[in-house]
């Protein structure tokens, strides 16, 4: 492993494709696979479309060791980069340990423009000591400052101390200044085949719960605009909607909630690794709200993607204000609704940087 810095015993490496990161990454995020969910999922589906994945092959953690050792010294010096990329941090507690990956940075867009920053690390919450964290993220932001306009930083997301460590140092290093409020205050939860809570509530005749289908992308896209303008900070033209609308509906990740022709519901499925998936839209329209929809369907999706897809955990954040909580505990999502806080359940934030040129998520 290359000469680290005294204070962190750390190097960071840039890596310009999917391939290249989750050639060393790997071992890790499968062994965090729900906690790393979103930037191991946004991996996967970008080295699908690699002219690289020929020549990819998922790695061991011995892999990793000699990779890390023989690798280019370029690898591990901060360069400009237009497309996406992702910068790892690695230590090394001894001569004798393997490397290990202390956090990762991903930088990466989407069909309607550019994501948040994102952050992770396979610590716990309660593991993040100042003394650990902040001598890394301050590498980290010394890199990322070279490889990317500050403009492009318009917000950061991720377990809440490290996004207001990056933030407070980024903030200091670019002069963008910290939105006064978070764009996101959220808890992240699971839930599997133990947590999973089963109703026996028949659904009321002629209602049904489905895949969207190509007819029905006139509805799913108001929906979609709906539930982006209620976040505020990134509000969807309803063109923009068809368009997201339109790559749910074809890519079969988003379904609805049916009364009789009127799509009142839905709720996407757009971040899939091997173990898990991710519940990352569920929206009711004003006019149907309290009767139950977004409940059977998130309980029918989550019942699927667990028991007809065999996945182990199904995953998903919520707003610590939005009362969505009580749909997701009654499905059997943990820690929510003031319960107490299980292993696996973290706080999340995403905090904004102002004169940014904002993307979209």
């Amino acid at each position: 492993m290359p000469s680290a810095t005294a204070a962190t015993n750390a190097v960071i490496m840039q890596h310009n494709s999917a391939s290249d990161f989750l050639a060393l990454s790997y071992p890790t995020l499968r062994r965090h696979e729900a906690s790393s969910n979103i930037i191991f999922a946004h991996a996967l589906k970008r080295v699908n479309t690699e002219a690289a994945l020929t020549e990819f092959q998922f790695t061991s953690d011995a892999d990793v060791e000699a990779c890390i050792s023989t690798a280019d010294e370029s690898s591990f010096i901060p360069h400009p980069t237009s497309g996406a990329f992702w910068l790892t941090v690695w230590s090394q507690p001894s001569i004798h340990a393997r490397p290990q990956l202390d956090m990762v940075l991903s930088c990466v867009d989407w069909t309607l423009g550019n994501y948040p920053i994102f952050l992770w690390t396979p610590k716990r919450q309660d593991e993040l000591s100042q003394s650990w964290l902040n001598p890394r993220i301050n590498q980290l932001v010394e890199y990322l400052r070279i490889c990317v306009p500050s403009e492009r930083v318009f917000s950061v997301f991720g377990m809440t101390p490290l996004v207001k460590a990056f933030t407070r140092q980024w903030s200091q290093l670019t002069g963008h200044k910290v939105e006064p409020e978070p764009f996101y205050s959220a808890y992240f939860s699971f839930c599997n085949s133990k947590t999973f809570k089963p109703s026996n509530l028949p659904l009321p005749e002629g209602h049904r719960l489905r895949r969207a289908e190509g007819a029905d992308l006139e509805q799913v896209a108001q929906l979609c605009k709906e539930f982006a303008d209620d976040s505020v900070y990134f509000p969807l033209s309803l063109d923009r909607a068809r368009i997201e609308a339109r790559e749910l509906i074809q890519k079969r990740i988003i379904w609805v909630y049916d009364l009789d022709g009127a799509i009142t519901t839905i709720c996407a499925v757009t971040r899939n690794t091997h173990r898990v998936s991710a519940i990352t839209k569920v929206y009711t329209t004003p006019m149907w709200r309290r009767r139950g929809c977004a409940e059977f369907l998130v309980r029918h999706v989550t019942a699927q993607l667990l028991f007809d897809c065999c996945k182990e955990s199904v995953v998903l954040y919520v707003g610590h204000k939005n009362s969505a909580q009580k749909v997701y505990h009654r499905v059997g999502f943990p820690g929510l609704c003031g319960e107490p806080r299980v292993e696996g359940v973290e706080d999340s934030i995403e905090l904004g940087l102002q004169n940014t040129a904002r993307g979209q998520w």
